[in-house]
Parts: structure tokens; sequence; C-alpha cells
């Protein structure tokens, strides 16, 4: 993920998203409506989801340290997860009560021309907003549907950034329409119901996302693809016999682990496999520029360990190379 769209479209969202935020405030204030209520949190929390996500791309910026060798590429994904965290707990639990709220003890909605006013206006700049996510995210998607796109970024600010604006325009029509209603029918349940959907919309929105940034938590690998172009790659290499087994992980969205066993011939000398790892890492680097640390492990395979040497076979030879200092 290039990350200058990344801080694009998270600052164009937080920029969007605190001034919707006040502008609906002062809505409610007029209104006494709870949609208005409801989605004034829900950019607010919005706002410092995106304070969260700058927060965590800053801080996996530092060095490596003897207490985290592998650097601190992941606080992005925690930062992610702290989002989806926010977002239920802040934006969908209180959208749910006070909806509840309103549908038990309906109310008038006060002003409503302040609440329609505010409304348009909001789902103006958070379109805005939405076309920014989108614009950025159309040159990192290569073709995938959005969904695939959510599912298998390994950067999460655009995927989060997409949800919640997505979230959010679909939020302000639920809300106009539940404002709509109430004062076409009189009846101050139907503010309730649409504050209600919102809860609801939100929930489902931080459920996709917790799920997503658990997986990078936890640790996701390369995708089928590039698995198959690492292996080309290290196959290509006139010391490498082919590859035995690999694994993957990424440390951070831009920082990818490679550990590989590979098949070297027993007649190669030390020096000429340390070349054909060299060469290996070279290429694998070539075909995947997020290769940060890879580490390969020679070995001979069964066939070449029975016609080996046995001196051949006591003596092997490890490599492991790549990292970025």
């Amino acid at each position: 993920m290039s990350a200058e769209g990344g801080t694009k479209a998270i600052i164009a969202a937080l920029a969007a998203n605190l001034g919707i935020a006040a502008s609906k405030m002062v809505a409610f204030a007029f209104t006494g409506s709870s949609s208005m209520l409801a989605e004034s949190i829900h950019s607010v929390a919005d706002s410092g989801n995106q304070g969260l996500l700058l927060l965590g791309r800053k801080r996996s910026e530092r060095d490596r340290t003897p207490e985290h060798p592998f650097g601190y590429g992941r606080e992005r994904y925690f930062y992610a997860f702290v989002v989806a965290v926010v977002l239920f707990t802040v934006g969908s639990a209180f959208s749910l009560y006070e909806g509840y709220h309103k549908i038990l003890h309906p109310e008038d909605v006060e002003s409503p021309i302040w609440a329609f006013a505010v409304l348009i206006i909001a789902i103006g700049m958070e379109g805005f907003s939405f076309r920014t996510a989108i614009k950025e995210s159309d040159r990192l998607r290569a073709g995938k549907s959005w969904w695939a796109f959510i599912r298998r970024a390994k950067a999460p600010e655009l995927p989060v950034v997409l949800l919640e604006d997505a979230a959010a325009l679909i939020g302000l029509i639920l809300a106009l329409f539940g404002v709509s209603m109430a004062v076409a029918t009189g009846d101050g349940r139907w503010d309730g119901i649409g504050t209600v959907g919102i809860g609801v919309l939100l929930g489902l929105v931080a459920t996709v996302l917790a799920i997503e940034t658990k997986s990078l938590l936890i640790g996701e690998g390369v995708d089928a693809d590039q698995e198959k172009r690492i292996i080309e790659a290290l196959e290509s290499v006139e010391q490498v016999d082919h590859v035995i087994h690999m694994r993957t992980e990424y440390l951070g969205p831009e920082e990818l682990l490679i550990a590989a066993k590979i098949a070297v011939y027993h007649d190669d000398t030390a020096a000429e496999v340390a070349r054909g790892i060299d060469a290996a890492e070279a290429k694998v680097r070539a075909v995947i520029p997020e290769a940060g640390m890879i580490y390969l492990e020679p070995a001979l395979d069964e066939a070449d360990r029975k016609r080996a040497p046995a001196s051949t076979q006591a003596e092997p030879v490890e490599k492991g190379a790549g990292e970025n200092v």
C-alpha cells in the first residue's frame, strides 16, 4: 500500500468528520433528534479513529530494538483493531441504547429544517471523503473486487476508512429517513428506529473490521499468487534444485518475512551455495519488494542424501540474510 495514499485518505476522512461532528451537534441542540445525537457521536468516534490510525502509522516507523527485533510494523494492525472496538462500543452501543430509549419515550423533532440542512451538508462532506478513499484504493486493488481488496489488504488504513465512510453515508441516509418520517407522521418513534438502524450498521462494520484486523495481528502470509512467484524466483537460481518448504508472514504492511528450506546439489561447495542464496534473495526482492527479511536454509533432498558422501551430509551450510539494517 502506498503510505502517501493511505495518509491522504485518513486526513481527508478526519477533516470531513470533524466538520460533520460539529454541524451535527449544532443540529441536535436545535432539534433534540436522537438520530442527530447518534450521528454526532458516530462522527466524533470516527474522528478519534482516524487519529488512532495516524498514531499507529507513526509508531510503526520506530527502529527495531533488542526487545522487538522484528520492529514495530504490527502497531498499525493493533491500532486498526482498537478502531474496530471503539466503533462498536462508542458508535454502535450508544446508538442502540439511544434508539431504544427514543422508541420507548418518543419526542417530537423540533426545528427539523436544521436536521435536514445538516444531514444534506454532511452527506456531501462524507461523500468527498469516501470518494478520496475510493480513488486511493483504486490504485492498489489491481482489478480485485472491493470485498477481496478489504479481505486481502495488508495495510489496514484504506479498508478501515472505506468501511467507515460507507457506514457513515448509509447512517446519514438512515438518520434522514428517521427524521423525515418522524416529521411527516408526528411520531417520534421513527427517529428512534433510524437511530437503532445506525447502531446495527455500525455493529456490523465493527465486526468485519475486528475479524480482519485480528487475522492480521495473529499473522498472515502471502496469497497463492505471491507464493508461486517467490518459489519460481528461488528455483530460478542455478544452485537451487527446488524449494522443500516455505513459510511467510507479514511483520507489517510493508515488511514480509520469508523462511524457506531449499534443496541444493550435494557436490556444490559451501561458497557456491552461499552465492546461490545471495542470488536467490535478490531475485525474490525483485518480484516481492516488501520482502525485508529472508532466511534460507540449504539442505539435501532425500535422494541426494542417499547419494552424497557421509562427510557432505555432516556439514550443512546455513545462511540467514536479508535484514534491512
